[in-house]
């Protein structure tokens, strides 16, 4: 379980979450919902230790992550896949899913664990020896992802994966996110602009407006609350 309590963070004089407090269950998509600006993407960069806290408390597992190196984050089982879909453009698609395995395989694993990646994403399977520079925005975040994958994580984190891409693709990977939380057990928390389809595949909501938390409840409760969609969520 992922356990944020009572977390604040502030850039200087801006405070952007004020004491956030909610959990995310093993093996359950949990949704982070709010207009831009709500600190979402600020609560993502602070669980994977990119920003410091200024106060409360975040732990995953029972172990208490404030603190931590961003390198002991990761080899505890978290991976985060920033908003952008960041993937190294001068590398082919292989060497950058390679990447991902560096800091928790040896080399005698790493080959088994691609060959799970490119299983999950065929489409990267037939253009591994391909630069990233020449991929589509669909098959960059496919890679982004992959990438986060083959570190075999526990949580993962994924800010905005469907921004900018055609409504086909973003099914596709809502599914594959919704199929690997029920098959493998893998915990996601998911920031999303797209409410209707986050809400689709999660079993939890977060709802943040201004760096607090409005509502933490099961999906299927916010997106039945019209009230609060239509104040929060935009639809």
């Amino acid at each position: 379980m992922l356990d944020v309590e009572d977390l604040s963070v502030s850039y200087g004089a801006v405070q952007a979450l004020h004491g956030v407090t909610f959990q995310a269950r093993e093996g359950t998509v949990t949704a982070v919902l709010g207009a831009n600006g709500a600190g979402k993407t600020t609560l993502l960069r602070t669980v994977s230790g990119l920003v410091k806290r200024q106060s409360g408390n975040v732990s995953y597992g029972g172990v208490e992550l404030t603190g931590l190196s961003v390198e002991n984050i990761v080899r505890l089982g978290i991976s985060h896949v920033p908003e952008g879909r960041g993937v190294i453009e001068e590398l082919t698609i292989d060497e950058n899913l390679r990447l991902g395995t560096l800091w928790q395989f040896g080399r005698q694993e790493r080959r088994s664990v691609l060959d799970e990646i490119y299983e999950l994403f065929p489409q990267l399977a037939q253009r591994k020896r391909r630069m990233a520079s020449t991929l589509s925005g669909g098959e960059r975040q496919m890679l982004a992802i992959g990438r986060a994958l083959s570190s075999k994580p526990k949580l993962l984190l994924l800010d905005e994966p469907s921004l900018g891409l055609a409504p086909l693709v973003t099914a596709q990977i809502m599914a594959l996110i919704q199929e690997l939380a029920r098959e493998t057990r893998l915990t996601v928390v998911l920031v999303e602009q797209n409410v209707r389809s986050a809400l689709s595949i999660a079993e939890e909501a977060v709802v943040i407006n201004l760096g607090r938390v409005v509502i933490a409840d099961t999906a299927a409760s916010v997106a039945a609350d019209t009230e609060l969609r239509h104040l929060y969520l935009g639809f």
